[in-house]
């Protein structure tokens, strides 16, 4: 009894444990987090280069690579940082879309200001507090009441 109970725990850990490592990966599983724009890759990746070559450098300078594999090496991590930064300057150039877009939102914002406050924005610190209250739920400050419409 005691060897059936152990066997069938046994058996349900090691479907626990291997369900995941077996199973099928879904398409949206290996795509990049949504925070993760081309520009930042490509910042990250330039980085990544940068920390290379310096490792290359040190390597060399302990003796640890001959001068000729240095030498290539170092050529193709320095093409490869150019490369990437010529890609990066060309994700930042703004297009004309990209200038209509910014001040469109420039000039809601300017609208945004000139509105009156709504009631229950704190005056401190700005925390748009979801219904109305008299304390402010992030700094705690006193609200104005607002007054009652005749």
């Amino acid at each position: 009894m005691e060897l059936g109970i152990a066997i069938l725990l046994a058996v349900g850990m090691a479907v626990f444990v291997a369900t995941p490592v077996l199973a099928p990966e879904t398409p949206g599983e290996g795509a990049l987090p949504i925070d993760v724009t081309p520009l930042t890759d490509l910042k990250r990746r330039r980085m990544v280069v940068y920390e290379n070559i310096e490792d290359l450098e040190f390597e060399y300078k302990a003796g640890k690579i001959a001068e000729n594999d240095y030498h290539a090496l170092r050529e193709n991590h320095l093409a490869e940082a150019a490369q990437l930064m010529l890609a990066s300057q060309e994700q930042e150039e703004v297009s004309e879309d990209d200038v209509l877009i910014e001040r469109q939102v420039a000039l809601r914002r300017a609208q945004r200001k000139l509105q009156p406050p709504d009631p229950y924005t704190c005056p401190g610190c700005g925390f748009e507090n979801p219904m109305a209250v008299k304390f402010c739920g992030n700094c705690g400050n006193q609200l104005p009441q607002p007054t009652p419409k005749k």
